[in-house]
């Protein structure tokens, strides 16, 4: 058994073919497949079902792929300890960050991290949390930046900051009368909102209250993927929603006549590096922690500025 046929054997599973995961690991398909069967002969299972598409994974399979990934995780920390013995900060750091976040943080810190640290290469998705998870989980990203609490033991959260929640209302709304908007005037049938897919949206429906017997009267109902959509909607007098504190921090001055706080304790969300418990490549990830603490806004690491809101 060697490190290269648990590599290829954690490949086939994760793309769901073989030839897929030759192309992966930069080598020609019967080279792979032999490698595989050369492991299974040795065991003396199978280890993929193979009259299956996608390829599937035998049930003993799972288990051997579990900790084949385990055994990798080990030899890439061994890796790491050399690093850290050396003082390095080097490598490549894959990062998953949720669309909500990602238009809003990402400018904040990436080109001074880059500027800050030449020898890392920086590699980043774009992903929904759920995705971002299961990444992590397989060994295909080292951290997430995503909103928690999670509530996944296999999972590592660490806090960064805290944004509130704001109203973002069309000048033709009644709701743009108020001072401030109370909770008890949401209403999650009348709102303009993202795709069931993301976790904000999943905020959004526990932040507002049941309204049972409502029936849906306006024109349009529409879901999209892009908060920036939504705040276009909205700027064209149409509807009403909620939106992230960050996404509209930096807007220009004319669109500030849409923002409306929300009355107190006000909803916030926690954003959280996120790390699987098999822990690689902790200096990377500690310094991405810190260039990101240096350039988020004071305010924001405040935990006590609202009621975290969980979107589980």
């Amino acid at each position: 058994m060697t490190l290269t046929q648990l590599e290829y054997i954690v490949a086939v599973y994760i793309q769901g073919s073989f030839s897929k995961a030759a192309e992966k690991c930069f080598v020609t398909q019967p080279t792979l497949s032999m490698q595989i069967n050369k492991l299974e002969e040795e065991l003396g299972v199978k280890i993929f079902d193979r009259d299956k598409k996608p390829i599937r994974a035998t049930p003993i399979g799972e288990s051997i792929i579990q900790q084949a990934q385990i055994n990798i995780r080990g030899m890439d920390r061994i890796h790491e300890l050399i690093k850290e013995e050396q003082n390095e900060i080097r490598g490549e750091l894959h990062l998953g960050i949720i669309p909500t976040l990602a238009p809003y943080v990402l400018p904040l810190f990436v080109t001074k991290f880059i500027q800050k640290y030449p020898a890392i290469s920086l590699s980043i998705e774009e992903l929904i949390s759920d995705q971002i998870v299961y990444k992590l989980k397989q060994n295909l990203l080292d951290v997430g930046i995503l909103v928690t609490p999670l509530d996944d033991k296999s999972i590592t959260e660490i806090p960064l900051f805290y944004e509130t929640f704001v109203a973002y209302i069309s000048g033709n709304h009644p709701l743009m009368h108020n001072d401030f908007v109370d909770l008890t005037e949401l209403n999650i049938d009348q709102m303009l909102l993202l795709s069931e897919e993301h976790c904000f949206r999943k905020q959004v429906v526990n932040i507002c209250p049941d309204k049972p017997g409502f029936k849906f009267q306006y024109q349009l109902r529409f879901e999209t993927g892009s908060l920036e959509t939504l705040k276009r909607i909205v700027e064209q007098d149409f509807g009403y929603t909620l939106l992230p504190e960050l996404a509209v921090m930096n807007i220009p001055e004319e669109f500030h006549k849409y923002i409306k706080e929300l009355e107190e304790p006000k909803p916030i969300r926690e954003v959280s590096i996120i790390i699987h418990r098999h822990i690689l490549k902790q200096k990377l990830i500690e310094a991405l922690k810190q260039v990101i603490l240096e350039n988020i806004p004071n305010h924001l690491k405040d935990k006590n500025r609202g009621k975290i809101v969980s979107w589980k």
